[in-house]
């Protein structure tokens, strides 16, 4: 029987750190049992790529509580700033205060969570190679993002990752995910789990019927197929639901069933 592990997803990179490819977003998580519950449990379930913002509520003082000290290997990614408030002064704060909250001395990957479109792009990563310099932060990672503004920002710094909505039924930024893919650049699809509008879900239920699997695995199977660089975060507060996420891993689609969701 095979192991119920993240591990089974395969692996990525993120700047000089190695994660399991299925990792656990957190934008709902909050001061409850199940919230720990959850993230204790995915972490010997082989998760240990977290994924928070400052604009989630308590997720990271909650992450910050239950997890610490954490264990080896286990990085937790946040993200600050948004399209309206991408000063410096803003930006330092949501750094400083991620720092706190997740009690880190330093962020292994800090993402932009929006582009302020006010701010040139530049400017915001000389910025951040700033807080690179200081030590605040070690990689850094953009969220909701076009090719172009890829390329602008790896002009002045590094770019280990890039978080843009993707999923089944939603493919809109295609052509980042494969920009992503030849550059050798994480791609962290949020929202993973939509599977809606695949031939009115009857082909898609089938394919799930013959893995003995869920729709939602299928979808996430085939994310895994999709590109070595991606790294699905579903998120969830369900014990259950973790488990049946993390088992998604252990799914290998036939070229038949992924080329008929890749062509929708």
């Amino acid at each position: 029987m095979v192991e119920l592990s993240a591990k089974n997803a395969g692996t990525v990179k993120l700047g000089d750190a190695t994660v399991n490819r299925l990792g656990l977003g957190t934008n709902r998580i909050s001061n409850n049992n199940d919230s720990r519950r959850v993230l204790k449990y995915a972490i010997e379930l082989g998760v240990n790529f977290i994924d928070t913002a400052d604009k989630y509520g308590q997720s990271e003082e909650i992450i910050g509580q239950t997890l610490t000290p954490y264990p080896s290997g286990v990085v937790v990614a946040t993200k600050g700033g948004w399209s309206e408030s991408n000063s410096s002064a803003h930006l330092q704060e949501c750094i400083d205060k991620s720092l706190r909250l997740l009690k880190l001395k330093q962020i292994e990957l800090w993402q932009l969570h929006r582009v302020d479109p006010s701010v040139p792009i530049e400017d915001t990563m000389r910025f951040l190679k700033s807080q690179m310099r200081a030590g605040k932060i070690k990689n850094i990672g953009l969220s909701e993002v076009s090719v172009e503004q890829i390329e602008k920002a790896r002009k002045v710094v590094p770019i280990v990752s890039v978080q843009n909505r993707y999923n089944l039924s939603d493919r809109q930024h295609e052509d980042v995910l494969d920009y992503c893919t030849k550059e050798n650049i994480a791609f962290l699809p949020f929202f993973p789990l939509a599977s809606g509008g695949v031939a009115q879900n009857t082909r898609l239920n089938e394919i799930a019927g013959n893995y003995h699997a869920t729709e939602v695995q299928i979808a996430i199977a085939w994310l895994l197929k999709r590109s070595p660089m991606m790294l699905p975060i579903p998120g969830t507060l369900s014990i259950e639901h973790l488990e049946s996420n993390v088992a998604a891993a252990n799914i290998s689609l036939s070229t038949e069933d992924y080329e008929f969701l890749n062509s929708r």
